[in-house]
């Protein structure tokens, strides 16, 4: 479960290290919290500089404001068959305005709740989905 300050690693190629999250975008129903699947609204807390031309240049810098979506959380859910899934670490995917993933790759595990929310493409591109 994110709330407000939770922070999250990014595990994307989209240049974002460590997001801080300030608002979880979803109806009124777990009072503030986000859960695997739910979009937020992040800061860049750390991002990679890479000194050199501007066409490799990273797609973040430190302070922007961006959406995620949560893909791995600590908090243990709950799933249809009973079985509950944690993970050792909170993890997003960073997105552009139109719900689209900013990055090209996923670089870790995500979790097979994904795919019900609505999230099939990060689900496609992961490299294991547990």
């Amino acid at each position: 479960m994110i709330g407000l300050k939770g922070t999250l690693n990014v595990i994307d190629n989209s240049g974002a290290l460590i997001i801080e999250c300030v608002n979880v975008l979803k109806q009124k129903v777990n009072n503030g919290w986000g859960s695997v699947g739910d979009e937020i609204v992040c800061v860049v807390k750390r991002a990679r500089n890479i000194p050199g031309a501007a066409a490799n240049a990273p797609r973040v810098r430190q302070g922007d404001v961006r959406r995620a979506v949560i893909v791995r959380t600590r908090k243990a859910v709950r799933r249809a068959d009973g079985t509950y899934i944690r993970f050792d670490d909170n993890a997003a995917v960073l997105l552009n305005n139109k719900r689209e993933m900013l990055g090209t790759r996923i670089g870790g595990v995500v979790s097979a709740d994904l795919r019900m929310k609505g999230w099939g493409k990060i689900v496609s591109l992961a490299p294991k989905v547990i």
